[in-house]
């Protein structure tokens, strides 16, 4: 954990919706919002289910596993508390569930980073009060 992290946090703007992910996160787990009516997995957070509009949903433990889906190189970012951190890598990750969600690829060279590459999941406990999801090579 960061002793004193200097990067912008995640700010919710409905935390209620999004308690269960981020309090997953902080146990080192990562869970995903599932439709108990047609058993849909989807990923941004949100009351009802895209696929059928059923307010049924329940969060499941997923595995972690996914694949790179697409990426960018961060060399200059946008806010400057992050220009100790580039290069970094801005990715599209699709989990082995289906959903897809932005996070980054950490613990691997940027030359080694492609598309489809195997990914597991990882935690970076950022503040005692937030964890980030992330995703390092998988193997």
């Amino acid at each position: 954990m960061t002793a004193e992290y200097s990067r912008p946090l995640p700010r919710p703007q409905n935390i209620e919706l999004t308690r269960p992910y981020w309090d997953a996160a902080k146990r080192h787990e990562l869970v995903m919002p599932r439709c108990k009516k047609c058993d849909h997995f989807f990923f941004y957070p949100r009351s009802e289910c895209p696929r059928c509009l059923s307010t049924e949903i329940e969060w499941t433990k997923v595995s972690g596993q996914a694949r790179l889906h697409t990426f960018t190189i961060v060399r200059q970012p946008v806010n400057p508390a992050f220009l100790e951190d580039v290069p970094y890598v801005y990715a599209l990750v699709q989990l082995n569930e289906g959903p897809r969600m932005i996070s980054n690829v950490v613990e691997c060279e940027i030359d080694d980073v492609r598309v489809d590459m195997p990914l597991t999941v990882v935690f970076d406990d950022a503040t005692p009060e937030w964890t980030l999801v992330k995703f390092k090579p998988a193997g």
